[in-house]
């Protein structure tokens, strides 16, 4: 046995004391923190315990349009007027030490900690009732430390100044059972058509456990995941003896008889971009649903009212009423972002589900001006001459070919500008410019034009093959409108709290991301869909509609099998309507075909009529000439038809075009001196 000289014994007597002391500092800063903590939550009293406010949606003009939770949800009742049954089950399951802690629960915290540290991830939760009762009070349910800290004092605030009794009326009277219903009150009403009271104990266990997860345990949504959080429940009132075995099985397998479910009821106004709104407000502000709804907020949006009327009457008189086919509508202000109105389908009560925010699908040729956005920026012009004529595409590996085809397998057989091939839409020149680019040109520009849904390095990219969503392909448009500034589709302009302050504010228009000289010139081009003098091998793609329209716009459609696509814009306004089956059904009905291009048409008409007409105005650095649409060059007097266009400045046609002069004369006149053939002509050959 080692023997303890005097050094090393008068060594640990110090360390020993050191650890001492260092124990009872801790001890006594501890005892002083909470003594400050306690005696600052007596101090600032009771905290009031106001039932939540109702959060205000205003239209775009400051009229009221939806007022969260109002009417016959929300209702405040005694614990008297509760079925004991549903008190013993919600503490037996949230807060077994309800009636014994002073707020917090160690024990279980320690346990929480331990299982969570097990499962190396977030398994099992410690909250007592009075921590979820002064969150739902005073507090959002996001996970800083900021909130926990602030949800710790006024827990502690609660049970310093309420009796238990009171706080756990409080707490049965706002936590959320899913389906709008606030409290248990409106929850046996919403679920069983009777008062709290009214409740047996089969179904105050399955109300009781419906908070912990609204969207999972309601047994509107999921009977069996209800069920079996039912079961739990029962087993648990077992364990802590508050009923029977006998009772527990009795009350699981009582059958229970549920009120009506109803019908989803649409808001009153523009069903679909509310949902748009609390998605914006969850994203920006990072707040739960229940938060949204339950604080007062005074919410500002963009909608226009007026417009989103004309968006719905519109679907409503174009549609047929017996056709199953739906639709998703845009409508944007290309130089804020602000969207006007929101269609997300034909129905809301029978389909929720946003066709214009959340739907991907194919574009097919509305992909097409971003293609030639990059183009132009790339040296391409309106004059870029390509052939028009069934073409095999082989690839480098010798046996992969890509073979696509024209609309009704029309072609040139010969060379078309790019004013033409967009205004026809013709697909040959469209893969032979994005293979020309490279691939990742197109997935790069679509980025930057704030396509986030993910685009295939394809061939087939060019005529819209990869899936995407309307409001993005609405958002992409309405940078080319503006000139190439970074806008982002947005539903609201501010928030405010319940005491009138700002509590988020949509930021001005973004930076310059785009060229705006090619930006204007892709724009340009894409006015041709209305203008029959590019008319060639076949028509304009817009051709049906120009006799609707009365101003200048900027559009391109789009179709496959199962989409069809028109989005376009004047210089203030920009829309877009995606029509087809929800289970990918193919187009078949001729009229089907033209219902996008029908309701943009006269949408964009109506929604404008009362605004002054508009041009498109050219920045510096392009310069507008006539052209000979066929040819590319500029413009001779006996030249058929003629087209403005712009270029960006040094790359617009300098000889004019001869091939309609009188006599056969080929001789130009002073200035009109022949080019050499042009770099694209060159770059071109290899096609052939």
């Amino acid at each position: 046995m080692e023997v303890m000289t005097p050094r090393r014994m008068r060594i640990t007597i110090k360390a020993v004391r050191a650890a001492f002391f260092i124990s009872l500092i801790a001890i006594f800063t501890g005892s002083v923190l909470l003594g400050t903590v306690m005696l600052t939550a007596k101090w600032q009293g009771a905290p009031s315990l106001a039932v939540q406010q109702s959060s205000i949606m205003y239209a775009g003009d400051g009229s009221e349009i939806a007022r969260t939770h109002h009417g016959g949800k929300r209702y405040w009742v005694n614990l008297e007027e509760m079925s004991p049954s549903l008190l013993a089950a919600t503490v037996a399951v949230e807060d077994r030490h309800f009636y014994s802690h002073h707020g917090f629960d160690y024990k279980r915290i320690a346990g929480a900690a331990l299982a969570d540290l097990k499962a190396m991830a977030k398994v099992q939760g410690a909250s007592t009732i009075t921590q979820q009762y002064a969150r739902n009070l005073y507090l959002g349910h996001d996970k800083t430390w900021k909130r926990k800290l602030s949800e710790a004092f006024y827990t502690i605030r609660l049970e310093l100044n309420y009796s238990k009794e009171e706080i756990l009326e409080g707490y049965l009277n706002t936590i959320y059972y899913g389906h709008g219903a606030y409290g248990a009150e409106a929850a046996a009403r919403y679920y069983y058509d009777k008062t709290a009271a009214e409740l047996s104990l089969a179904e105050a266990a399955m109300l009781a456990g419906i908070p912990k997860a609204p969207g999972s345990y309601s047994p509107f949504d999921n009977q069996e995941r209800a069920k079996s959080r039912q079961e739990l429940i029962l087993k648990t009132m077992v364990n802590q003896e508050l009923i029977t075995q006998a009772e527990a099985d009795k009350a699981y397998n009582e059958p229970l008889k549920y009120r009506a479910i109803e019908a989803v009821k649409a808001p009153e106004a523009a069903p679909y971009f509310q949902d748009a709104v609390m998605k914006e407000l969850s994203e920006k502000l990072n707040l739960d649903r229940v938060t949204i709804e339950t604080r007062g907020l005074r919410i500002f949006t963009t909608l226009d009212l007026e417009m989103q009327k004309i968006a719905e009457q519109k679907l409503a008189d174009i549609i047929n009423e017996d056709s199953a086919i739906q639709a998703g509508f845009m409508a944007m202000d290309p130089k804020t972002g602000q969207v006007k109105a929101l269609i997300g389908g034909r129905d809301y009560a029978a389909s929720p589900f946003n066709r214009a925010t959340q739907a991907k699908r194919q574009p097919g040729s509305t992909m097409k001006p971003f293609l030639y956005y990059a183009a132009v920026n790339k040296g391409f012009t309106p004059s870029t001459l390509l052939k028009s004529e069934p073409y095999t595409f082989k690839f480098e590996d010798g046996k992969s070919v890509y073979k696509p085809s024209n609309y009704n397998g029309y072609y040139a057989d010969g060379d078309i500008t790019l004013a033409q091939a967009i205004a026809l839409s013709d697909n040959i020149y469209a893969v032979k410019t994005h293979l020309f680019l490279g691939m990742n040109e197109l997935i790069d520009t679509s980025k930057a034009l704030g396509i986030t849904s993910r685009l295939q390095k394809v061939p087939s990219l060019a005529l819209g093959t990869s899936p995407v969503k309307l409001s993005e392909m609405v958002g992409g448009y309405g940078m080319l409108a503006n000139g190439g500034k970074q806008i982002e589709p947005s539903f609201i302009k501010r928030v405010e709290d319940a005491e009138g302050n700002v509590i988020y504010q949509k930021g001005k228009t973004g930076e310059q991301v785009l060229n705006a000289e090619a930006a204007f010139v892709t724009s340009h081009l894409m006015t041709g869909m209305f203008d029959e003098q590019l008319n060639d091998y076949t028509s304009v793609t817009g051709h049906a509609i120009i006799p609707k329209l009365s101003r200048e716009y900027a559009g391109k459609s789009g179709t496959t099998k199962t989409d069809s696509w028109m989005i376009g814009y004047a210089p203030q306004l920009v829309a877009g309507v995606w029509t087809g089956y929800d289970k990918d059904q193919t187009i078949d009905a001729v009229a089907e075909r033209s219902y996008a291009k029908d309701i943009w048409a006269g949408f964009m008409e109506e929604a404008l009529k009362d605004e002054s007409v508009k041009a498109f105005s050219p920045p510096k650095g392009v310069i507008g000439v006539y052209i000979n649409p066929k040819t590319g060059k500029l413009a001779s007097d006996n030249c058929p038809a003629k087209r403005f266009a712009y270029f960006v400045k040094g790359t617009e046609p300098t000889e004019y075009c001869t091939d309609h002069l009188e006599d056969g004369n080929s001789t130009p006149q002073k200035g009109e001196e022949k080019q050499e053939e042009t770099w694209y002509k060159k770059v071109w050959k290899w096609w052939d």
